[in-house]
């Protein structure tokens, strides 16, 4: 296996989900040094656990990304103990539950918590991190989804929302060498799918896919690798559809 990302330190948010962990498994066969955060201890220390049976180190912080305060602590941990870091997935967010299917009813204050926490986290953390992935000259991805191409539901207009923050984050990071992209995954085969999502809605979305295909974990973090390595160094503030082709997102010329 190719070492890509050999004595690099990669950054990794909401590890300790299915798409998480899946992408710290992907870096740490691959060389990397893992910083894993998540709001769940449990389900963190577990990621970090399969991380290190790997052979890759990894430390973990529990950070919640509704507090700005914790979120630049941890950037200024993070930045004491690695003066370089050279990726920053920026997966967590709130995907299932009310955030899923409400909108109009939503109350001002559930809104402004799901935009801190999908839209608005991922910049303060990148700003946190910025010394650190100045020096590395490094690449940011950020978790979007093909949600947000039909945005009538909360996740949908966080997400949305995080695209154009993608791009903001591209011109605000591009004085430093830094890449930032996102990835828009459709309905992917993960812990919190499978418990979320009824076979009905499953299957709703499979048939607008143009491939017969299921997607999982390892599609996205397959991805998430190749846009943080050195081969898509000529790729900056897009947002890479990672759907098996899904109408969903309809055309755009």
């Amino acid at each position: 296996m190719t070492q890509r990302f050999e004595g690099r330190v990669v950054v990794v948010t909401g590890a300790g989900g299915g798409l998480g962990r899946a992408f710290a498994r992907g870096f740490a066969k691959e060389g990397a040094s893992l910083v894993l955060t998540d709001v769940d201890a449990g389900l963190l220390e577990e990621a970090a656990d399969e991380v290190r049976s790997l052979g890759a180190t990894a430390s973990t912080h529990l950070v919640d990304l509704f507090d700005e305060a914790a979120i630049k602590a941890f950037g200024a941990q993070v930045c004491a103990a690695h003066p370089a870091v050279h990726v920053l997935i920026n997966n967590a967010g709130l995907a299932y539950g009310e955030i899923s299917y409400a909108f109009a009813e939503l109350s001002m204050d559930k809104w402004l918590r799901y935009f801190a926490i999908n839209s608005v986290a991922p910049l303060i953390l990148g700003q946190a991190l910025r010394p650190a992935l100045a020096k590395a000259k490094g690449v940011i991805i950020n978790q979007s989804s093909m949600a947000a191409a039909v945005p009538g539901t909360a996740y949908g207009v966080t997400k949305a929302t995080l695209n154009s923050m993608t791009y903001g984050m591209a011109g605000a990071f591009a004085a430093d060498g830094v890449r930032v992209n996102a990835i828009a995954p459709g309905i992917m085969e993960t812990p919190a799918s499978k418990a979320a999502l009824t076979d009905e809605q499953k299957a709703r979305v499979s048939g607008m896919q143009m491939l017969n295909l299921h997607g999982t974990a390892e599609d996205i973090a397959n991805l998430g690798l190749f846009l943080a390595s050195d081969d898509a160094r000529f790729i900056d503030c897009e947002i890479v559809h990672c759907d098996a082709g899904n109408r969903l997102r309809g055309w755009r010329g």
